[in-house]
């Protein structure tokens, strides 16, 4: 099986209750959706800044992240498609996680 880290991206940072609610939402459909696919639930994410030897390249803001199992990026694409955060109007990136 292949990792995947998938980072959520687009959406305001809403109030905690939202959180919540939302979070609440999303596992309910990881759990139907995903099951055993689903490997690190992940969390919501805040730009805290960044370190760079010379200039630091454009910061990317991520509102959160998860990770996955899949066989293939097919298969994973397959598995995220109907991803509530899509529906809510935010765009998910799925990154294949390497083992080297």
């Amino acid at each position: 099986m292949m990792r995947f880290l998938i980072t959520y991206h687009g959406m305001p940072y809403p109030q905690p209750e939202i959180i919540s609610a939302s979070r609440a939402a999303l596992r309910t459909w990881s759990e139907k959706s995903l099951g055993t696919a689903m490997v690190d639930f992940g969390a919501p994410l805040l730009l805290g800044g960044q370190l760079a030897k010379s200039e630091p390249v454009d910061a990317v803001d991520i509102d959160g992240y998860s990770i996955i199992e899949a066989r293939s990026l097919s298969d994973a694409r397959a598995l995220l498609s109907d991803h509530p955060y899509i529906a809510l109007g935010g765009t998910i990136q799925i990154n294949e996680c390497l083992d080297l």
